[in-house]
């Protein structure tokens, strides 16, 4: 993998910040984009801008082919069985809130559990909450170990007979934990739950295959990934999409409608309702090609590279506290001692450096944690250890700053 030539493919990463040039530490939170994504994007919207499935004019089947092709695309990139198990959504967020409300609403009564762990983002979090307001089920947490990882004896200490759904993310966007789903689902199955899967932060960043996660749900977004904002995916199992009822209806996921009763299409397209994001699944399979011809292989060993680099040069800065376990994804969370995350964010940025600041969308965490905010940088395959020297050299400034401040 030549990162050089990969950052060539990145225009906006050729530009300065404050009078720096751009060190951009924050594709947790959104990745940015290559050539080849914003060209589809343009292609699409200068050549054959049109709805699709409705029209039998050129644009239009021109338009269908390239969203049902992305579809294919996704289907290959998770190794799903069918693309009738590929939903497009506008990002994991509704992907899961789709699962819980349809999903979960039908299917849980008092008496019954779902269990998810303290690491989650409040998307995995808040749709589990309503839906045990809802139906009375009891929501569940499983401890975390002290680094912050997760032991398959406390899984299997939580997940009991009564549980019927246990979601969980892949790799955590505060920790860099890499959870082991595989192991988690044979537990969940086990116990005759199903499993839910959050790969928001894994699906970018290494290999997701489905069929051999044995999943019965999976969710991520395409931004995360080079792709578009606005788009996302959710892969259900067609056994249980097939016995779920649609959450959004009108236009084009019906079959039939009457005057008091309508039938729904079949698979996937019963769950998209209204036109659906046609540029965005494009633009998600150009990021999809796009990542597969680098290899998300070579991505992952990558990444990993980067981060223990990254974990052994903030551990040298006296006062800084890294979260996590020392085996992780691309991305170090952490805080010096006695300055806000904030405010080490805010000095960074002077220096032309982004890094995320806050809490993340993970705030029962942070109080695991025992802290209201931490700063996180993340990393992807057009970073370099440059730029974490860059981040060490700031945060050294930063840290030296605030001494004398107080």
């Amino acid at each position: 993998m030549n990162v050089k030539e990969v950052r060539q493919l990145f225009p906006i990463l050729d530009q300065e910040v404050n009078g720096k040039p751009l060190v951009y530490l924050d594709s947790a939170a959104t990745s940015q984009k290559p050539l080849p994504v914003i060209e589809a994007l343009n292609q699409y919207y200068r050549g054959y801008n049109s709805n699709v499935h409705r029209g039998v004019h050129t644009l239009g089947t021109k338009a269908t082919d390239a969203y049902e092709g992305a579809r294919e695309k996704v289907r290959k990139f998770i190794n799903a069985k069918s693309t009738q198990e590929i939903i497009f959504t506008r990002g994991t967020t509704t992907a899961l809130n789709t699962v819980a409300a349809s999903y979960g609403r039908a299917n849980l009564r008092e008496g019954d559990e779902i269990v998810i762990t303290y690491m989650e983002h409040h998307s995995n979090i808040i749709p589990w909450q309503q839906v045990a307001k809802y139906t009375g089920a009891t929501l569940k947490y499983i401890p975390l170990q002290e680094d912050g990882s997760i032991s398959l004896e406390d899984v299997k200490k939580t997940v009991t007979p009564n549980t019927k759904i246990v979601s969980v993310m892949q790799v955590s966007n505060v920790l860099g934990a890499i959870n082991p789903i595989k192991q988690i689902a044979q537990i969940a199955h086990q116990n005759g739950a199903v499993m839910v899967v959050d790969a928001a932060q894994s699906a970018p960043h290494m290999k997701v295959d489905v069929q051999d996660l044995d999943c019965d749900f999976l969710a991520f977004s395409g931004h995360k990934m080079c792709g578009p904002t606005g788009i996302g995916v959710l892969y259900g199992k067609r056994s249980l999409l097939e016995q779920m009822e649609p959450v959004e209806f009108g236009g084009e996921m019906i079959d039939f409608v009457g005057l008091y009763e309508s039938t729904w299409k079949e698979l996937p397209w019963k769950f998209e309702g209204g036109t659906p994001i046609i540029a965005g699944a494009i633009g998600l399979g150009a990021a999809i090609d796009f990542l597969e011809q680098i290899g998300l292989e070579n991505i992952m060993a990558y990444e990993h590279q980067l981060a223990q680099y990254a974990l052994e040069q903030l551990s040298a800065i006296g006062g800084l506290t890294i979260y996590g376990p020392k085996e992780r994804a691309g991305l170090v969370t952490f805080n010096i001692d006695n300055v806000h995350p904030h405010d080490v964010a805010t000095v960074l940025d002077a220096e032309g450096i982004a890094v995320r600041a806050g809490h993340h969308c993970a705030q029962p965490l942070m109080k695991w944690l025992h802290v209201s905010a931490t700063a996180r940088a993340s990393f992807y395959l057009y970073n370099t250890e440059e730029d974490i020297d860059r981040l060490v050299a700031a945060l050294k400034k930063t840290k030296e700053y605030f001494s004398h401040v107080f």
